[in-house]
C-alpha cells in the first residue's frame, strides 16, 4: 500500500513529502519501482528515521523514512540530500536539526546493486559478488525434531552430521554447537524435503573454504568449516580459494557490516545481499598478508565440536575433567592417557561406596595426571575458585555448584545429570546421560543408592545423628527413581514425532530424541540438583498433516501397550 502511494505521488505534477517504510529504497522486489522513480522523478531529500521515530509505533521491525520528491525528470547534475538519524533512538526530531546532511548523485543510484537508493556515495570499482558467491543454508522447518546440540548424542551416532550455525560475535572458529538428523542423506528429513517440508540448501558451498555470516543484526562472521550449515547464516564462498584470507580480512572488519547496512537496513539480509558490497582486492590482500595465514580449526570451548577434549587448555577445565571422568568424549577427541580414568558405567557417587572412591578423590587423580608436576593444592583451590566456588573446596563445588554451571555452559541440555536426595549430607551421584539406559538406572536405583541406604540403616541402628533423616531422604529418592523406571504419567517420556506404538514404556530412552524430552521424568520427579530451564510446550509450526506440535502429553502405559499390540497384529 505504501509503495503504491509513493508511485501515485510520483505521477502527480507536484512536490510530495512522504513518510513510509524504508524497505522500498533497498529491497530487491522493489527494483522496478526504484528504476521508475529514478528515471521520472527528482528526489530532493531522503531521511532515514529508524525505529522509535514515532511514539505510537514501536519495535525494531518498523523502519520509516522521509522522502521528498518532485514529479520532474532528473538532470545529470541532480543531487539527493540525505540524512540518517536511525541511531538517535527516540530523539529523531532533534537529530534532524543537528545531524550532518550529505548529498548523493541521483543518476549514480541506477548503478548500485538492484538500483538501490543509498544515503552515501558508494565506492566505485569491483564488488564482492565478482569474487565470491553468497550461499544460504538448510532449513528443517522443525528444529526441535531435527537439530540438537552435539553433546546430546554420542559422537559415534551414524545418523547425525555436524552442522555450523550463526554466531553472535565475529571470531575465527565458532558456530560449531549443532548437529542435524541427516541419516546419510536418505532419511526422513530428505523425504520431507521432497514434499516441500524442508529446504536442504547449501550444497554448493560444501567442501569449499568460505566465511559464514550471520544474516541478522550485526552480521557477525566466522570461518566456514566446509560442511552443513543452517539457514540463519549464509556462506560467502570465494571462487578462488586463495582469496579466502583477503575476504575474511574484509568481512571480519567493522567496514563490512557498515557496507552491507548501507545497501540494506532490513533486520535480516539475504545471502545475495552479503556479496553486493564493494571489495578492494588489493587492499584486503595486503591486510590479510599482515595478519598472517588462516588459523587451523581449534577451540578451547567445550561447546564447540572442534574442541579436542584437552583438560588443561579448556575454557572450563573442571567441567571438562568431570566429563572425561564420566566417560564423555568430544567429536574431535583423540585417544589419550586420560581415557583410563573414565568410569566404566557412567555413575560416580559424590561419597565413597563399597569398591569405589568418591568423585572428588577420583577427580583429583585425573587432574594430577593432567597437570603433572604443576599440580598442587594451591592450583586445585584456584581452579575451584575460577569455577565459581567461594571457599575453594572441590567437594563443595561438586556438591553445590557443578550441575548448575554445567546446565548453564551446555545451554540447558546437560549430558551429565546430578541426581540427589535433597540433602547436602545425603546421597548424590553424577551420571553420564548417554549411558543412562534402563539397566544403568536400575543399577543406580538399587545397587549404588541401595548401598547408601544400607549404610544409613546401619547408622540409624547405631543411633548416629541425622541417620534417620538421611535414610528417609534416600528411600524417597529410590521411590522416585522407581517411578521413572515404571514410566507411568507424569514420570514418562513422550516424543511427538513418534507413533503411539513407538512411545517408550517405562525408562527406555532413545538418545536421538534429545535431552529436552528425555529429561522430563527427572525434572518432574524433582531429583536433579539444580533447575534445568526446559519446557514441553507446543512447538512452533504444524506437522505436514496439519496437526499441532504438542509435547506435553502423557499417554498411559496401557494405551502405549495397546498401541504396540495393535501394531504387532497389523504386521
Amino acid at each position: 500500500m505504501a509503495t503504491v502511494f509513493i508511485q501515485r505521488c510520483a505521477m502527480m505534477s507536484m512536490t510530495s513529502a512522504i513518510v513510509s517504510p524504508q524497505n522500498w529504497l533497498t529491497l530487491t522486489k522493489y527494483k522496478g519501482l526504484r528504476h521508475e522513480i529514478l528515471d521520472s522523478s527528482t528526489l530532493q531529500l531522503i531521511a532515514r528515521l529508524g525505529p522509535g521515530a514515532f511514539r505510537e509505533i514501536s519495535g525494531e521491525v518498523v523502519q520509516p523514512a522521509l522522502c521528498v520528491l518532485t514529479s520532474a525528470v532528473p538532470t545529470v547534475s541532480s543531487k539527493i540530500a540525505t540524512i540518517d538519524v536511525s541511531g538517535a533512538r527516540g530523539a529523531q526530531a532533534g537529530a534532524l536539526k543537528t545531524t550532518e546532511m550529505l548529498t548523493v548523485d541521483q543518476m549514480a543510484q541506477r548503478g548500485n546493486p538492484d538500483a538501490r537508493i543509498l544515503l552515501v556515495e558508494q565506492t566505485q570499482g569491483s564488488r564482492l559478488s565478482e569474487y565470491a558467491d553468497g550461499i544460504h543454508g538448510l532449513g528443517t522447518k522443525d528444529s526441535p525434531r531435527f537439530i540438537r546440540k552435539f553433546w546430546e548424542v554420542a559422537r559415534t551416532a551414524p545418523d547425525w552430521e555436524l552442522m555450523q550455525s550463526s554466531v553472535s560475535q565475529t571470531t575465527e572458529w565458532a558456530g560449531l554447537e549443532h548437529i542435524v538428523y541427516w541419516q546419510r542423506g536418505e532419511g526422513v528429513l530428505h523425504a520431507l524435503a521432497k514434499e516441500g517440508w524442508a529446504i536442504l540448501a547449501g550444497g554448493s558451498a560444501h567442501g569449499r573454504p568460505g566465511v559464514l555470516v550471520s544474516q541478522v543484526g550485526r552480521l557477525s562472521a566466522t570461518l566456514y568449516y566446509g560442511g552443513l550449515f543452517e539457514k540463519s547464516a549464509a556462506v560467502v564462498s570465494p571462487r578462488d580459494p586463495e582469496l579466502l584470507p583477503a575476504i575474511w580480512a574484509y568481512i571480519s572488519s567493522p567496514e563490512y557490516a557498515v557496507d552491507v547496512r548501507h545497501i540494506d537496513q532490513k533486520l535480516a539480509v539475504t545471502n545475495r545481499t552479503l556479496v553486493k558490497v564493494p571489495f578492494d582486492e588489493e587492499r584486503w590482500r595486503g591486510v590479510a598478508d599482515r595478519r598472517g595465514p588462516i588459523p587451523v580449526p581449534w577451540s578451547d570451548d567445550p561447546t564447540q565440536w572442534i574442541f579436542d577434549g584437552g583438560i588443561c587448555s579448556a575454557k572450563h577445565q573442571l567441567q571438562v575433567a568431570v566429563a572425561r571422568l564420566l566417560g564423555y568424549a568430544w567429536p574431535m577427541q583423540e585417544p589419550d592417557q586420560f581415557d583410563s580414568f573414565a568410569d566404566n558405567d557412567g555413575i560416580v557417587a559424590l561419597m565413597s561406596l563399597p569398591g569405589e572412591a568418591d568423585l572428588a578423590t577420583r577427580l583429583r587423580e585425573l587432574l594430577g595426571a593432567a597437570y603433572g608436576s604443576e599440580w598442587s593444592g594451591a592450583l586445585e583451590r584456584q581452579l575451584v575458585i575460577d569455577a565459581g566456588s567461594k571457599n575453594g573446596r572441590l567437594e563443595d563445588w561438586l556438591r553445590d555448584t557443578f550441575f548448575a554451571q554445567h546446565v548453564k555452559v551446555f545451554a540447558n541440555r546437560p549430558f551429565l545429570w546430578h541426581i540427589w536426595d535433597g540433602r547436602k549430607d545425603g546421597f548424590s551421584a553424577i551420571v553420564n546421560y548417554h549411558r543412562l539406559d534402563r539397566r544403568t538406572l536400575e543399577k543406580l536405583t538399587f545397587t549404588v543408592l541401595g548401598a547408601w541406604i544400607d549404610r544409613q540403616k546401619h547408622e540409624a541402628r547405631a543411633e548416629r545423628p541425622g541417620a534417620d533423616a538421611r535414610l528417609a531422604a534416600a528411600e524417597e529418592l529410590q521411590h522416585r527413581l522407581q517411578l521413572i523406571l515404571e514410566g507411568a504419567p507424569p514420570y514418562d517420556v513422550y516424543v511427538r514425532w513418534k507413533e503411539l506404538a513407538e512411545q517408550p514404556i517405562g525408562w527406555e530412552p532413545d538418545v536421538d530424541d534429545g535431552v529436552r524430552l528425555n529429561i522430563r521424568p527427572f525434572v518432574t520427579a524433582g531429583v536433579l540438583r539444580s533447575k534445568v530451564n526446559v519446557h514441553w510446550r507446543k512447538d512452533r509450526g504444524t506437522n505436514p498433516d496439519g496437526s499441532e506440535r504438542h509435547n506435553d502429553l502423557h499417554p498411559t502405559l496401557e494405551e502405549r501397550r495397546a498401541a504396540r499390540r495393535e501394531a504387532g497384529d497389523a504386521k
